[in-house]
């Protein structure tokens, strides 16, 4: 019992104690303008942001990926190839999926097609100086 007369006088102090004031928000200055925008202007800057990033970052990539996958199909046995990791061989073989590439005199990988990072150029013979 004793708990219970104890505790509830601090129970009705705190209720006692607490008061709620409302405070009016403060005005905005007198030469402040009210704030504009909003939705239309946000909507019309992520679009044009969205622009910006395929013009300069998306199409290009597109672009190289297209003329890369003409390459590839273009590529006949004899021509000389490098791969991403660096590899460099020669085509001995085009299959429907993938080349029988030979590395060196005896050598020979097979290859998916998407492997071909680019077709190297042979450099023109010099017959004079």
């Amino acid at each position: 019992m004793k708990l219970i007369a104890q505790a509830a006088p601090a129970a009705q102090t705190t209720a006692a104690t607490t008061t709620t004031t409302t405070e009016p928000a403060p005005a905005a200055a007198e030469g402040t303008p009210p704030p504009q925008g909003g939705m239309g202007s946000t909507l019309i800057f992520i679009v044009l942001l969205f622009g910006i990033f395929y013009f300069m970052m998306i199409r290009p990539q597109q672009r190289k990926e297209k003329e890369r996958q003409k390459m590839i199909a273009e590529l006949r046995a004899g021509r000389k190839v490098s791969f991403a990791g660096g590899l460099i061989g020669t085509i001995k073989e085009a299959r429907e999926q993938t080349f029988l590439i030979e590395l060196c005199p005896g050598t020979t990988v097979e290859v998916a097609r998407g492997a071909v990072a680019a077709a190297i150029e042979e450099p023109a013979a010099e017959g004079t100086k």
